[in-house]
């Protein structure tokens, strides 16, 4: 028999039931929040893997499309690889649950998050977040949890907890924490330019629903919990750092890694560990966990420099930013570029705009979003930190970091109506040395300015690093973290925002959970940080956006005609459309609603086009006067083609005020002419003239009326 937990979570009923399914897993947690249902399960491999200095665990959330009633869409017609989304919720679940397995654990884990029922009233990601820790929480394995977690929206000025998806959607706020039950371990935060003050009251009202839930997970881990088994320790032995030191002075450690240029750091490093190789040369257990070793005395050499001294190994003040640099338009051709340097990371952003028909589509488990208009990519290649590796294409890591740049500037960006684009900018890492991420939200504020991109405000982002003593109140905060106080600190809490509020927070950390007097801090230091950048950095290079988009990127131009006359503009088989975009070489968009947007990057030939569309929408009426290119010649009169598939007649005593011969002595296929409409019969034939006098008196009617 299998036994069943509930309890109220947020107005719905979350239900947990234990070896009900999957009971080959080291734990199975079946999930029901409404009608959402998601299976996650823990396992771990009997041994530890060898030859690894870092802990394997795999986060999977895997969407199944038959959860909404979907059949995926290709040929293959079964889930291909994860959804960016999955990817994302996937690090979500990674960050606060991995701090909390020993540090010296080395078998491999992974949590499997299957999503088979979703509820538009409760989303699934925050039911696979709760899933994975109660999961790892009732195995056998080692795990110091319980964590859990909670979302919090903002809609019209009131907090929500556990948001629906549509609310998630139209919320100023999207609020992650997940916590421990003393602390706060992990934030996720996308928000429309929130004030700090009611974003940490946010952070704590969803701390206070997880102890809650944490009291719940409690009860079931004592019905159902596993012993927590055996491993072997993978710590670097005591004896084995006590012979380092004597070897390698603590003095001399400092000395070689206190350099603000990372390649003499590594260089230095390089030195001693070649050192060290040379003396365990005969000891071979040493020599497989040397790297471990010199890397562990590294960190503890730095945290007790930062924590005791306050002296960072650039030199740097505790709230010093490293040197800053920016500049834009250095790509010739791109719709907008700007470079972004701060100490050794060097982002490069390029700005691309195009007609919103080439949005991206998405195929997801959320039913109503179906494309997204704005895309930030980041690339990080090996290069940029001094490495060989084949480029495979992005991945958890490069999706995650160009999400959250993506997130940052979202809040600020013109609505559809205003702009009708589609939006992609692509950060290229040049150099990497700590908090990319952020660098690449600067450069992307830039370049979407240099492009002719309205929006609304500045936008900057920095990180604030962390490192912790033996008590809670003995900690230093580091203000723009580069790689090396990123590696060997606790934290990197990375904040974006304009000068009035935050709009995105991505927090992970390496220890326990952060009191709130740290988050508070952080978060207080980044804000000083990030003005300090907008107006030292990038204000003197763009302050505004450019009032127009460059020569080389597409203009685009919007009408709206009568949906009913959609299938005149589109043609039998497409061939009116189609002739259009031939003859001005522009691309054409027309939605369900009548709304038409035409792009080109010549404006006279955009302007020429939708002269054609309103000529062909536009019903032909007695006393107008058009412009029209004459198609056919009779003996009798000539016609003229006054929009596609709209022609009408100008008789031969029509064609001019003296008597004409013959037709060609006026006119000849395919003139272009300008005409009065004299008649349009009851079989809808139209009559035309070109006698300057029938013009003249359309033209002096029309001057009187502008009287």
């Amino acid at each position: 028999m299998y036994k069943s937990f509930s309890m109220e979570l947020a107005g719905r009923t979350l239900t947990v039931d234990i070896d009900r399914v999957g009971k080959q897993a080291g734990g199975a947690a079946f999930m029901h929040y409404g009608d959402t249902v998601v299976l996650s399960t823990a396992t771990a491999s009997d041994k530890p893997r060898e030859g690894i200095d870092f802990f394997p665990l795999s986060v999977e959330y895997e969407e199944k499309l038959y959860a909404v009633g979907k059949i995926p869409g290709g040929f293959n017609k079964r889930e291909g690889k994860a959804s960016e989304n999955a990817i994302l919720t996937s690090r979500v679940i990674d960050r606060p649950m991995r701090p909390l397995f020993p540090k010296d654990y080395r078998n491999d884990v992974t949590l499997n998050n299957m999503v088979m029922s979703v509820d538009p009233e409760c989303r699934p990601e925050l039911v696979a977040m709760l899933g994975a820790s109660i999961a790892t929480c009732i195995s056998d394995i080692p795990f110091d949890g319980p964590c859990a977690t909670t979302q919090i929206g903002i809609i019209d000025g009131q907090m929500i907890v556990n948001p629906s998806q549509e609310q998630w959607k139209v919320s100023d706020l999207n609020l992650t924490v997940a916590s421990t039950k003393e602390k706060v371990i992990m934030i996720e935060a996308g928000a429309n330019e929130i004030p700090e003050a009611k974003m940490i009251e946010a952070i704590y009202m969803a701390h206070d629903v997880n102890q809650t839930i944490i009291k719940f997970i409690d009860e079931i881990v004592a019905e159902t919990g596993k012993a927590k088994h055996e491993y072997t320790s993978c710590a670097v032995p005591q004896e084995m750092f006590d012979e380092i030191k004597k070897l390698v002075l603590p003095e001399e450690m400092e000395e070689a890694v206190f350099t603000d240029d990372k390649q003499t750091r590594e260089e230095n490093i390089r030195v001693i560990t070649e050192k060290l190789e040379e003396a365990f040369a005969e000891n071979e257990e040493w020599l497989a966990i040397l790297g471990e070793a010199v890397y562990q005395y590294e960190k503890k050499t730095v945290r007790k420099m930062i924590l005791k001294d306050h002296k960072r190994p650039d030199g740097r003040e505790i709230t010093q930013i490293r040197p800053l640099s920016a500049e834009i338009d250095l790509i010739p051709r791109v719709h907008g570029s700007a470079m972004f340097t701060r100490g050794q990371t060097q982002i490069c952003n390029v700005c691309t705009l195009a007609p919103l028909s080439e949005q991206q589509r998405l195929d997801g488990l959320d039913e109503n979003e179906v494309s997204k208009r704005y895309m930030h990519h980041y690339n990080f290649p090996s290069y940029s930190v001094g490495e060989t590796k084949p480029s495979r294409g992005p991945g958890r890591r490069e999706i995650g970091h160009g999400a959250l740049a993506e997130r940052a500037l979202i809040p600020v960006l013109p609505d559809e109506a205003e702009f009708p684009y589609a939006i992609r900018t692509v950060s290229e890492t040049f150099e990497s040395n700590g908090s990319t991420s952020m660098a690449s939200t600067c450069a992307s504020c830039m370049s979407l300015m240099a492009a002719g991109v309205p929006i609304k405000k500045m936008v900057a982002g920095i990180s604030c690093g962390l490192v912790t003593g033996d008590t809670d109140d003995d900690f230093v905060l580091l203000t723009d973290i580069q790689g090396l106080e990123d590696f060997f600190g606790d934290m990197d809490f990375k904040v974006t925002g304009t000068a009035d509020g935050i709009t995105a927070i991505q927090m992970d950390i390496k220890i326990h959970g952060l009191t709130r007097p740290i988050v508070e801090g952080a978060i207080a230091r980044c804000r000083e940080a990030r003005l300090f950048i907008m107006d030292t950095c990038m204000k003197p290079v763009i302050s505004q956006p450019r009032p127009e988009v460059g020569k080389y990127a597409p203009k685009i131009e919007q009408i709206t005609i009568d949906p009913q006359k959609i299938g005149d503009v589109v043609g039998k088989q497409g061939k009116v459309i189609n002739k259009i975009i031939e003859e001005t070489g522009v691309k054409i968009d027309i939605e369900d609603d009548g709304s038409v947007s035409v792009c080109g990057t010549d404006r006279d030939m955009i302007h020429r086009a939708i002269h054609i569309i309103e000529s062909i929408v536009t019903d032909i009426e007695p006393g107008q006067i058009l412009t029209g290119k004459v198609v056919r010649i009779m003996n009798f009169g000539a016609f003229v083609e006054l929009a596609p598939n709209k022609d009408g007649m100008v008789h031969i005593s029509k064609l001019s005020d003296k008597r004409v011969a013959k037709v060609e002595d006026v006119v000849n296929i395919g003139d272009e002419v300008t005409v009065k409409v004299m008649e349009v019969d009851k079989m809808g034939r139209v009559n035309l003239s070109m006698k300057p006098a029938d013009l003249a008196d359309n033209r002096g009617t029309k001057e009187e009326n502008r009287q």
